[in-house]
C-alpha cells in the first residue's frame, strides 16, 4: 500500500499547534519530501520552528506511523524539477494563490486564475520564488498496530547521536 497522504503538524511562534493534510511526494536519502507555498501558514511556521510531526494512518489495516523530524527547504533545483512536472493549471494555481491568506471570495481567486491563464496563454511557467519543497529528516518513528483487547503493538525508533537507531517497545 503506497503512502501518499500524511498529516503534517507544525507549531506557531506562540506555541499553538496546527495540522493539515499534505501529499508526500517522495522519500529521498531518507527524507520525506512535500511541496508548498513558503508564505502559507505552514511555510511561515516552519521558517520559525523547523520541527514537525508527520502521521500516516491506515484505518482498515489498523496501522499508523508517526514521525518526528526537522524540516528544511529543498534545494531550488529540486523544487524547479518538481514544479516543471506539475500539470499546467496547477502551476497557474501556485502562482496566483496567496495560500492561507484571507481573500474576499472564491470569485476573486477564480478571476485571478482566469486572468493569469489568459495572460500566459500556454507559455512555460517558472516556479514562483515563494513555492517549493521541504525535506523532513526523521528523528523519531513510532509504528502502531491495533490488536484485540486494546493490546496494541507499538515500537519506537529514536535517532541517536552516532546516527544509529535505538528501538524500544512501548506499552499500548
Amino acid at each position: 500500500m503506497k503512502a501518499r497522504i500524511m498529516v503534517l503538524a507544525t507549531v506557531s511562534p506562540d506555541g499553538h499547534p496546527s495540522t493539515r493534510t499534505v501529499l508526500l511526494k517522495g522519500v529521498e536519502n531518507g527524507k520525506m519530501i512535500f511541496f508548498t507555498n513558503y508564505e502559507s501558514r505552514k511555510g511561515q511556521q516552519l521558517a520559525v520552528n523547523p520541527y514537525v510531526s508527520l502521521s500516516f494512518v491506515w484505518h482498515k489495516l489498523e496501522r499508523q506511523v508517526h514521525i518526528e523530524g526537522k524540516a528544511e527547504k529543498c534545494p531550488p533545483e529540486e523544487s524547479d524539477t518538481y514544479f516543471a512536472s506539475r500539470p499546467y493549471k496547477s502551476k497557474i494555481g501556485a502562482r496566483i494563490s496567496p495560500q492561507s491568506h484571507i481573500i474576499n471570495s472564491r470569485t476573486e481567486i477564480v478571476r485571478a486564475f482566469i486572468y493569469e491563464a489568459a495572460r500566459l496563454a500556454g507559455q512555460p511557467i517558472k516556479r514562483p520564488d515563494n513555492w517549493g519543497g521541504f525535506a523532513v529528516t526523521p528523528l523519531r518513528f513510532e509504528f502502531w498496530q491495533g490488536r484485540e483487547s486494546r493490546l496494541h503493538d507499538r515500537f519506537e525508533y529514536i535517532l541517536q547521536a552516532d546516527n544509529s537507531w535505538q528501538t524500544v517497545r512501548l506499552a499500548p
